[in-house]
């Protein structure tokens, strides 16, 4: 090649970078995954009253471990979902709303970008922003809560930054099936070896572009209820148990968001406990527990290799109307009402992970249909999330009655309505 020619290449080089420089790295930040992490305390420093059980009138009696706020934001070209994950029991009616529309003010998120989920620990306070029904201790740590979750969701989005992920399955013996069936035929709330469970421990592998793990998404499906209503001490019990081992043992620059899978019907394998077991030489039963599900998720995410940025993001939360129960105290009722809402979101990261998040205590047969139903090879399952509309039962346990079905608000086939729904939803994704 002469020297004309060499120079006249070089000339064409010179101008396709200067006027189409950006190109390429507008092409590889396209789709590129980011996410950040934040963690807030949110012990109450106040006595309050404890969630879960009606015969506790008294105040909390002091702090066996702290309770824990985790979010973690991801965002891909401008598409953002944004996961909670609380140390408290329940959001209910006249608290999720204003929580919800608090952050999407905020924050500018949609609806569908937005799971805010309890680990159902029934050793935490009430929330209550309701001066006619609410203890006034209660109402003020609900709003001092309230300010701190707003800040958590900004830390996380002030800390995002590209990550890659990957998803891992385990299994774990801590939740068993409560749904004993006594020798008269009826069903207690006690412990059935040989119930149906959902023994999956579902982990998402969170790294930063170097390959340094900075989170452990994770899910399971059991009660918070290692403790009963004699314990007058605040502590995440189990799932909240769990996350402070995985955290500790994985590192302190390591965040682990935990939920709680399709339960409705499954208890911590010891449930409803008096009191923390103190006796030299004994582990309590919810430190042992969450322990134990803390180490499955330890092995799971340290096995999870096949890491990589998948990018898209997409969303959508939709609320279906279900029939509600009819019974004979609120047949004669004018003003009660026809349905009951449920509250269903769902979103996808990349091609095999998706999320699926209720607000009802969903019985665990229906969280494994809708797994098994699911077109993503990996489908998070989260309940107590975005509201509380209470327990949602199959169709084939309406027959056998117990806990769960006397107190639902749902008439028999909502489950089915809920799946069927929540399948349409995710094929759509």
């Amino acid at each position: 090649m002469n020297l004309k020619k060499l120079f006249s290449l070089f000339t064409i080089l010179t101008v396709s970078v200067v006027l189409f420089g950006q190109l390429p790295k507008q092409e590889v930040n396209k789709g590129v995954l980011k996410a950040g992490f934040s963690m807030a305390d949110i012990t109450p420093s106040i006595p309050v009253k404890l969630y879960g059980y009606a015969s506790r009138k008294t105040y909390s009696e002091g702090v066996h471990d702290p309770l824990t706020a985790r979010a973690v934001v991801f965002e891909s070209n401008g598409k953002k979902i944004l996961f909670v994950s609380t140390d408290i029991g329940s959001y209910p009616r006249d608290v999720f709303p204003v929580f919800q529309r608090a952050i999407m003010d905020r924050y500018g998120l949609k609806e569908s970008e937005i799971f805010l989920s309890t680990i159902h620990s029934h050793s935490s306070p009430v929330l209550s922003l309701n001066p006619q029904t609410g203890d006034p201790n209660n109402i003020q740590y609900t709003k001092s809560f309230q300010d701190k979750l707003l800040a958590l969701v900004g830390g996380a989005i002030k800390n995002m930054k590209p990550v890659n992920i990957g998803a891992g399955k385990g299994s774990s013996p801590v939740g068993a099936n409560r749904r004993e069936m006594m020798p008269d035929g009826s069903i207690t709330l006690g412990r059935n070896p040989n119930g149906i469970t959902d023994k999956e421990v579902l982990v998402l592998k969170i790294s930063d572009t170097d390959g340094k793990p900075v989170g452990a998404l994770y899910d399971y499906a059991t009660h918070s209820t290692s403790l009963g209503p004699s314990n007058m001490l605040i502590s995440g019990d189990v799932l909240g148990l769990s996350a402070q081992f995985t955290e500790k043992i994985l590192g302190k620059d390591v965040v682990t968001p935990v939920f709680a899978g399709a339960s409705g019907n499954i208890d911590p394998w010891y449930r409803v406990l008096p009191s923390f077991n103190n006796e030299p030489g004994w582990v309590p039963e919810p430190v042992l527990l969450g322990t134990l599900l803390g180490e499955e998720v330890v092995h799971v995410f340290r096995k999870i290799k096949d890491i990589d940025n998948p990018g898209e993001i997409v969303s959508d939360f939709e609320v279906l109307e279900c029939p509600a129960k009819i019974t004979a105290e609120n047949k004669a009722l004018p003003d009660t009402p026809a349905t009951v809402p449920v509250n269903i979101t769902v979103a996808r990261i990349g091609n095999d992970i998706a999320f699926v998040a209720f607000s009802v205590e969903m019985l665990t047969e229906i969280g494994m249909e809708i797994k098994a139903g699911s077109p993503f090879r990996n489908t998070f399952v989260i309940t107590h999330c975005n509201g509380a509309s209470g327990y949602l039962v199959p169709e084939e346990l309406y027959k056998e009655g117990g806990y769960e079905v006397s107190t639902t608000r749902f008439q028999i086939g909502s489950a089915d309505m809920v799946v069927k729904k929540t399948l349409r939803m995710l094929y759509d994704l």
